[in-house]
């Protein structure tokens, strides 16, 4: 067997989640091997912003700066329409008593970034494989995964296998995880346009009756456009994804007026449905981090912080793991980062679900939409929390609630 077919790690996945992983763990000395079955760059449906705390992680593995000299946008804060069109206002570093390393966030495309944070991988020591589609796990006697088949029926041996590879994780579904989709099933429809008119530093959420769209400008003056639907709603696509976006941007009230001279420059692609995830992620011998470990839906926009952020915390259970002197001391290392993932994103899930409650119920999102209009520093405090620059408990915390539900029960004219 040759090197090429064995590794002390194989990254299936090499987006933001996989190739943080890889990196980290190639530089500190392990002998990593990461997988695609894309070649990169490669289009990915996705809203394309990156939290300010995420810019640190960016830092850390030294693409932050060539990020923004390829041209990403800056956005300073987030601006949410509500159905009733009531409009609140937020910024990312603005709320009292937290500062992160960064309080704007960023926006460029995936075709942009993603081969950036490969290159940083391969540049930390990494062996980086594309256009390899992994089918199956190979397993020994006693169930433990000890490496990856891939659709040649080639087996890649290794010490660990970490599944990094999105929505549809083939590790995730081949591991007995209890992987389930659940809450409402949503699609997105995601393409850029050009020449959307009022587009500043601000991300944009329009929330409507049924499904809401999300705009985040992207470098080169696009807009990228992430346009949310229910499950059973987004079948109504099908036939015509692109028509079916445009009409919709047209016939959105707060938006109708802004796209009339505007120019859909990207193909539509779909990803989803949301509402994943496991019930543990480990296995003996593997792992699972971002997307194919759990995502609930993009409302939030944290979905490449956390993939860096469940990587970073990866990254020393792995190590320990990768050189463990037997498998029971590995299991011992991955049941820790199972415990540590949950600490780290418990509060976040809650509020995912909260935030996900008040979008579903267009009555309950105009109240707090016309509350935190005249509420300026709890705006900024919820929007931050979306940033990663103030903690998730904060908003979970009886004096925030407090706050919140007296300014949503303030009468409005």
């Amino acid at each position: 067997m040759s090197t090429a077919d064995r590794a002390e790690v194989v990254v299936v996945g090499a987006g933001p989640a996989g190739a943080a992983t890889a990196w980290g763990l190639a530089r500190g000395g392990r002998d990593v091997l990461l997988l695609d079955r894309a070649h990169f760059p490669r289009p990915k449906a996705c809203a394309e912003y990156v939290s300010p705390d995420a810019l640190r992680l960016l830092d850390d593995m030294g693409v932050l700066d060539a990020a923004r000299a390829a041209g990403a946008s800056t956005l300073t804060g987030m601006r949410i329409h509500a159905p009733s069109g009531a409009t609140m206002v937020g910024e990312f570093g603005a709320a009292r008593g937290f500062r992160g390393a960064h309080d704007r966030g960023l926006a460029l495309r995936r075709t942009v970034l993603d081969p950036m944070l490969v290159e940083a991988a391969r540049a930390a020591g990494a062996r980086v494989e594309t256009g390899v589609a992994i089918r199956d796990l190979q397993r020994d006697a006693s169930g433990r995964v000890t490496g990856v088949v891939d659709r040649t029926g080639r087996v890649i041996e290794a010490g660990l296998v970490i599944g990094a590879d999105g929505l549809r994780s083939v590790v995730a579904r081949r591991l007995d995880v209890g992987g389930r989709h659940h809450g409402p099933r949503a699609v997105a429809f995601v393409t850029h346009y050009a020449d959307v008119e009022g587009m500043g530093a601000l991300g944009e959420m329009h929330v409507a009756r049924h499904g809401y769209v999300g705009l985040a400008p992207v470098e080169d003056g696009l807009t990228n456009v992430a346009l949310v639907l229910p499950a059973s709603r987004a079948a109504a696509a099908s036939a015509d994804p692109a028509a079916f976006v445009a009409q919709w941007l047209r016939e959105h009230t707060t938006l109708g007026p802004r796209v009339t001279r505007a120019r859909a420059m990207t193909p539509v692609r779909t990803t989803g449905p949301f509402g994943w995830r496991v019930r543990r992620a480990w296995r003996p011998g593997a792992a699972l981090v971002g997307d194919a470990a759990e995502f609930y839906d993009p409302f939030t926009g944290e979905g490449i912080h956390s993939a860096l952020r469940g990587a970073a915390l990866l990254v020393p259970y792995g190590h320990a793991a990768a050189t463990a002197r037997d498998a029971r001391d590995a299991d011992i290392a991955l049941a820790a980062y199972e415990r540590a993932r949950r600490e780290a994103f418990r509060a976040k899930w809650i509020v995912e679900r909260l935030i996900g409650l008040a979008v579903r119920h267009p009555w309950l999102l105009d109240r707090i939409a016309r509350g935190l209009a005249g509420r300026r520093d709890l705006a900024d405090t919820l929007v931050g929390v979306t940033g990663d620059v103030v903690p998730h408990a904060t908003v979970l915390h009886p004096r925030f609630a407090l706050a919140l539900v007296r300014a949503t029960l303030q009468p409005h004219a």
